[in-house]
């Protein structure tokens, strides 16, 4: 009984996990986005490539064997075809959705980042601590009593140096 609920109670940590959520958002913003691709390939460039040849590309096609076609459906009867208009319209549409992703979406994200990025102020380096302030007095105390250069600590810098220029 502890292993199926360590099972369950595992299976739920997972699902709440941040990227599996953003993972199915991807998902449903992609199918939503592919409807709109779709869209603006049968109503914008099958119309344009209509004006050079048929509007349908899947009407392109070509026989490497005698091929026969129904007159009446349109369907093969035999024949080896190979439907290079439905090859073409698949990746008219992957450049076409390439192409709205990187323009539309990919391109203003990293402008605006890039502004964000020069809007932010340069990093200064930042101030020690207390702690590494008191290690580094300590360590210059140790080296005055022994008489000996003291071994600088690796947060060490600033009272080495403010010693060696008085």
């Amino acid at each position: 009984m502890s292993e199926s609920k360590g099972v369950l109670q595992g299976f739920k940590e997972f699902l709440m996990r941040g990227n599996v959520i953003e993972l199915a958002v991807a998902v449903v913003v992609g199918a939503a986005f592919t409807n709109i691709v779709n869209a603006v390939v049968k109503g914008v460039i099958n119309p344009i490539i209509g004006a050079l040849g048929s509007q349908n590309l899947d009407n392109y096609k070509a026989c490497l064997t005698v091929c026969h076609t129904d007159k009446k459906t349109g369907a093969f009867t035999d024949g080896i075809y190979i439907l290079w208009g439905s090859v073409l319209s698949s990746a008219l549409t992957f450049l076409i959705t390439a192409a709205v992703v990187y323009f539309l979406m990919i391109l203003p994200i990293n402008k605006w980042k890039e502004r964000q990025a020069a809007r932010r102020p340069v990093d200064t380096p930042m101030d020690p601590t207390e702690i590494e302030l008191l290690t580094e007095i300590r360590d210059a105390l140790v080296a005055q009593r022994t008489g000996s250069p003291s071994v600088p600590s690796p947060t060490s810098g600033i009272i080495g140096t403010q010693k060696t220029q008085q």
